[in-house]
């Protein structure tokens, strides 16, 4: 392992707490930035910003990189904001592509001087299965779609310094933030449960599961891509 910091963000719970203690029991050593304060002991050390803000987030990613060697990222910070179309406020639209994509871009940048100067990296983005179309989610899919083109753009550009480029796209996941959307027991619920091939929610650790596989040394000729972890969902969705 080249250098075993590792950054997540929104890390501190749900998936990005999975992500936070599978890396962990990998070896690396986890940096969280995360609006909220963690439900677990997975890390190093915590910062606590919002990621939105892009003049705060700069000053935190400073403080950081001036403190540690970093060559591993996950991008994995999100919010939703669902709603039709005509109640899409650009309030709204803003917040969560500012959140979930934005914040990408400065994190990524702000480690990019290290991994060039070590010739070694691994990003890994939390995209979603929704970029392939889902109701409600204009403002999460457009944030989740950016995720996933520059991610492929980040691939081509940063591949002669030897950093990887991956995104990871999860079907329906067991988090808190489902189960707002999709009251348990809910037909909505349901219905989504009935779609999945394998007859399941997924669960954080099997998102947990597929960054550590990209966030791998030995996983240094895989970039570009994006892992669909729904449970056969996005297979069902190609065929239909």
């Amino acid at each position: 392992m080249t250098n075993n910091y590792v950054l997540v963000t929104g890390g501190s719970h749900n998936i990005g707490k999975a992500i936070s203690k599978r890396l962990t029991e990998d070896g690396f050593r986890v940096l969280i930035l995360d609006i909220t304060d963690p439900s677990h002991e997975h890390f190093g050390e915590f910062y606590k910003v919002d990621l939105s803000d892009s003049a705060t987030a700069k000053s935190c990613l400073a403080e950081l990189t001036a403190k540690y060697t970093i060559t591993g990222l996950v991008n994995n910070v999100g919010i939703v904001a669902p709603a039709a179309l005509e109640d899409v406020t650009l309030d709204d639209f803003e917040r969560v592509f500012n959140t979930n994509a934005r914040a990408a871009i400065l994190c990524t940048q702000a480690l990019l001087p290290t991994m060039r100067e070590k010739r070694y990296g691994r990003i890994v983005s939390t995209a979603s299965r929704v970029v392939l179309g889902k109701e409600l989610r204009t403002s999460y899919c457009a944030s989740k779609g950016a995720i996933l083109s520059m991610s492929r753009t980040w691939a081509l550009e940063l591949a002669k310094y030897g950093i990887t480029i991956n995104c990871i796209a999860p079907g329906p996941i067991a988090t808190t933030a489902f189960w707002k959307n999709n009251p348990p027991q809910s037909e909505q619920a349901k219905a989504i449960i009935a779609n999945v091939p394998m007859k399941r929610m997924g669960n954080p650790d099997d998102i947990a599961h597929a960054t550590s596989y990209f966030m791998d040394e030995r996983s240094g000729f895989v970039t570009g891509q994006v892992l669909y972890v729904c449970g056969g969902l996005t297979v069902g969705l190609a065929g239909a």
